[in-house]
């Protein structure tokens, strides 16, 4: 007999400046996936259109006490969780006012990496965001917290742990940003490793659920998780690729990106999302399924971050992903490469489109090596295509094809 998992009921709420506002639905759509990701199920949504947040408590008093008076009625209702970021007194006047959970859209995708993050890494990462962000916005919360126990918003280093540390903040984010960049300074020394083995590698971006750890696993079986769910993934995973040429690469699946992305994240993320910086070629991953205007607004988040991360500016792969499911197709750029990682359909495409942007730059030309460099050869067999092989009385003449960085390394050794 299966056990039914409860939901936690939630008000989802949010202030416009206008009543023209195209993108409150689409932003508040948004934040019900992430609350269902979070294991909440949205009861009502209630919006309020004024010029400015009231200072106190975000809503203005009326529609604070029409909040308070529906969750009273309801019965079913145990989070309000505001679109909007919240100052640790209005979480604390708010929840005061209304009796249940007050939480904003920065601690439920918190909450969400705290819940999804597997690795010790991922770990850290989570715990130093959620010190920095939602410790304080439990002042004035001992009372209710107690009383309504875990639940959306409270994960992460738990309730006991952040209290317990509340006088020590500093010195434990000292303490796991110390044990951070040790695991960062690791990563460093892989990263550079490839950098001298020349092996091109390619970053794997895009907003979150775009299908990024589907087309990693499609391509090289790295069993990643792969849901229908908002950060379904968080560890970035790095798997070897084959080219249809023979050439090898590296793909890294990484973080999904997402509108208003907490700050705190980007910080605590930051080794992560270096793989943007590192790699040679971004990926960049689009739901073809979803319609044009969200598109183009989940690819402007995109590749904003993209520049703001250091990605700007490399070669760019753009995949339009569910193309099986794909709207609007006459507005997909004629550029994209259109795919579904989950049926392989059109993924020789790509491979061809990615093949062609690896050996972008790519020439042949005759080298020639003493006897004492010999052991050279054993680089270009790894990382160019050895066409043929001379062995003379002084030395060794090789003719391959290879990259730039491969031509630039061995420049001195090219014969006329």
């Amino acid at each position: 007999m299966e056990t039914e998992i409860k939901l936690t009921g939630a008000v989802l709420c949010a202030l416009s400046e206008n009543t023209s506002d195209d993108g409150l639905d689409a932003s508040l759509d948004e934040l019900e996936r992430l609350l269902d990701t979070a294991g909440g199920q949205c009861v009502a949504r209630m919006v309020q259109y004024r010029d400015k947040p009231d200072v106190r408590t975000y809503f203005g008093k009326g529609k604070i006490e029409e909040l308070a008076d529906f969750i009273r009625k309801d019965g079913t209702v145990e989070l309000v969780v505001f679109n909007n970021e919240l100052s640790p007194s209005q979480i604390a006047n708010i929840g005061d006012e209304v009796g249940v959970r007050v939480i904003d859209r920065t601690m439920l995708i918190l909450d969400i990496f705290a819940k999804n993050a597997v690795t010790a890494e991922g770990k850290l990462q989570v715990e130093i965001a959620c010190l920095r962000y939602s410790a304080p916005r439990l002042v004035g919360h001992g009372k209710d917290m107690s009383r309504l126990g875990g639940g959306i918003g409270t994960r992460g280093p738990g309730e006991s742990k952040l209290e317990s540390d509340r006088r020590h903040l500093n010195r434990r984010i000292a303490a796991l940003q110390a044990q951070l960049d040790e695991l960062e300074s690791n990563r460093t020394v892989q990263h550079s490793a490839r950098r001298k083995s020349n092996i091109k590698t390619a970053a794997i971006v895009g907003y979150t659920n775009a299908g990024k750890s589907t087309l990693l696993n499609y391509l090289t079986g790295a069993g990643i998780l792969a849901e229908d769910k908002l950060f379904a993934t968080l560890d970035p995973t790095t798997r070897r690729l084959k080219l249809p040429d023979g050439q090898d690469m590296l793909l890294t699946d990484t973080v999904g990106f997402i509108d208003r992305l907490p700050t705190h994240l980007v910080k605590a993320f930051k080794s992560t999302l270096d793989e943007l910086k590192y790699a040679d070629i971004i990926i960049e991953v689009t739901d073809a399924s979803e319609c044009e205007d969200e598109r183009r607004r989940k690819r402007a988040v995109t590749e904003s971050l993209i520049d703001e991360l250091g990605g700007g500016g490399k070669p760019l792969v753009l995949v339009y992903n569910k193309c099986d499911q794909e709207t609007d197709s006459d507005f997909i750029p004629p550029e994209a490469v259109r795919i579904s990682a989950k049926s392989g359909d059109n993924i020789d495409g790509f491979l061809e489109t990615l093949n062609g942007i690896v050996n972008a730059g790519r020439r042949r030309v005759w080298l020639k090596f003493p006897h004492s460099r010999a052991g050279e050869l054993n680089n270009l067999y790894k990382n160019a295509s050895v066409l043929e092989t001379d062995y003379t009385d002084d030395g060794v003449r090789v003719f391959v094809e290879c990259g730039s960085d491969i031509y630039g390394k061995y420049a001195d050794f090219t014969e006329p």
